[in-house]
């Protein structure tokens, strides 16, 4: 059996690693249910515990966002819990098959745009969105199932910074020019990196952000990519603004918008049906559906059958004849006898004839 992390969580295999952890599924004692765990150790930054922290303590119940469920502590880790999603990230997706149908994508845009209106109702600004935080159901060919993750980063509004004024969170690549800028994190920069993902997804290639803001300032909103339809760039441009006042306001806005444009797209082919794999693969040996599995019990033995008894023989005995009256004298005996009594006769006759 593996590892078992503060008397609740017994680590069952590695499923990822990141620049501050790994990523263990791990078999909930308590809840009786296999579930994903960050792993992170204690001798890490003292501001990426804090990160860590602050991530445990979101609560968000909505079915495309993957917030914290529980957590714990040793004396060297730390870890928390969430649900295990088995079909990998989108970046996984874009291994897989490469540039992504538009009505596919017009599918993952929408989920993810209903996950960036719960997180924003909440006050809490995302600020790390990108294709390895978006995580997939493993759904086979059915519809996909999208999950928002991986809320390190995040902070509500008006929360103090857990780092310097100038110094940017988030992963290079996805950054709004405002956030390069330093300014304070706020949705708008949010939406900004769907629309970076939303380009990824269609083309297959990672947005050069430098390259897409300079054609912005000098042609307006430009052309759309070959790879993208009309209809599609139209939501797409619209997240990419440089400027946030020129960019959706809200999530809930954008997905608005994005509902209006998928009458406008063309019927799906059947050729481009996506499957999401498992990506996570069987539980090793020692564990089943419903967790551990016991040991099987060693082989007992059987006792040896027990000796029987000896048998206790009687001691032998010899028959033992009935009483009998004694034996009479032979007839030896009896004429010695006669004998001797008649020399006592005749030894009293002669003493009597001397008187």
């Amino acid at each position: 059996m593996g590892e078992v992390f503060a008397g609740r969580y017994e680590l069952v295999d590695p499923i990822g690693r990141g620049g501050v952890g790994e990523v263990w599924r791990v078999w909930d004692r308590e809840r009786r249910c296999y579930a994903a765990a960050k792993v992170l150790k204690q001798s890490h930054a003292h501001a990426l515990l804090l990160r860590f922290v602050r991530e445990q303590a979101l609560r968000i119940d909505h079915p495309h966002v993957l917030a914290p469920v529980s957590w714990a502590a040793t004396d060297d880790r730390v870890l928390f819990t969430m649900e295990l999603v088995r079909g990998g990230s989108v970046a996984h997706l874009i291994g897989d098959y490469g540039p992504l149908p538009a009505g596919f994508v017009r599918v993952l845009l929408d989920q993810l745009l209903a996950a960036l209106t719960a997180v924003h109702a909440e006050g809490v600004v995302h600020r790390d969105i990108k294709p390895a935080n978006l995580l997939l159901e493993g759904t086979g060919t059915g519809h996909p199932h999208l999950r928002l993750s991986d809320f390190g980063c995040a902070m509500r509004k008006g929360e103090p910074r857990l780092t310097e004024t100038n110094y940017v969170m988030g992963t290079p690549g996805y950054f709004a020019p405002e956030q390069m800028a330093g300014e304070e994190p706020d949705f708008p920069a949010d939406l900004f990196a769907v629309g970076l993902v939303a380009l990824y997804l269609l083309t297959g290639r990672k947005p050069d952000t430098d390259a897409l803001v300079l054609r912005f300032h000098e042609e307006g909103r430009p052309p759309p990519p070959q790879e993208v339809p009309a209809p599609l760039w139209g939501v797409v441009a619209g997240l990419l603004a440089p400027d946030p006042a020129d960019r959706f306001r809200t999530a809930d806005g954008a997905r608005e918008a994005l509902a209006a444009a998928a009458a406008l797209l063309p019927e799906p082919d059947e050729g481009e049906r996506i499957e999401v794999f498992d990506q996570i693969g069987p539980l090793p040996p020692g564990f089943g559906p419903t967790g551990p599995e016991k040991a099987p019990p060693r082989p007992v033995r059987p006792p040896p059958p027990a000796t029987p008894p000896m048998p206790v023989r009687a001691a032998a005995t010899r028959p033992v004849a009935p009483r009998r009256g004694p034996a009479p004298p032979s007839r030896r005996t009896v004429a010695v006898v006669l004998l001797v009594a008649l020399v006592c006769l005749m030894a009293g006759a002669w003493a009597l004839s001397q008187v």
